[in-house]
């Protein structure tokens, strides 16, 4: 009998495929995303230097409190404004998007659509 692989070690592998393409620089850092079931996250990376300059994500008390009545695709508009926000702060303006092997389609779009809306531009 022929075993699948899982849907997570399919997304790695196209993950690993993107980021062949995809470099975060000091000028153009890589604001990346990864979803759980119940979490979101994001994080702008200046993968040169290897230092993260923000991160958001629904795990923190400051963005949980927000997400009262929300659901998960609100809730991943609400964390990509508010990592927006904070590069924006350390004087991040353009960024590359790293989707993370993921769809570019409900949550991950979603994050995208907030960071747009934060200002920030890719």
């Amino acid at each position: 009998m022929i075993s699948k692989l899982d849907k997570n070690t399919i997304r790695k592998a196209r993950h690993h495929r993107q980021r062949r393409h995809i470099n975060g620089t000091p000028e153009r850092p890589r604001l990346n995303v990864y979803r759980s079931l119940k979490h979101i996250y994001a994080q702008v990376i200046d993968d040169v230097a290897g230092v993260t300059i923000a991160a958001a994500s629904t795990v923190e008390p400051e963005i949980a409190a927000k997400l009262e009545g929300k659901n998960k695709k609100q809730a991943a508009e609400i964390v990509g404004e508010t990592v927006a926000l904070r590069a924006k702060d350390k004087g991040v303006e353009k960024v590359v998007f790293d989707r993370g092997g993921y769809l570019y389609t409900g949550r991950v779009a979603e994050v995208a659509n907030g960071a747009r809306k934060g200002g920030l531009d890719f």
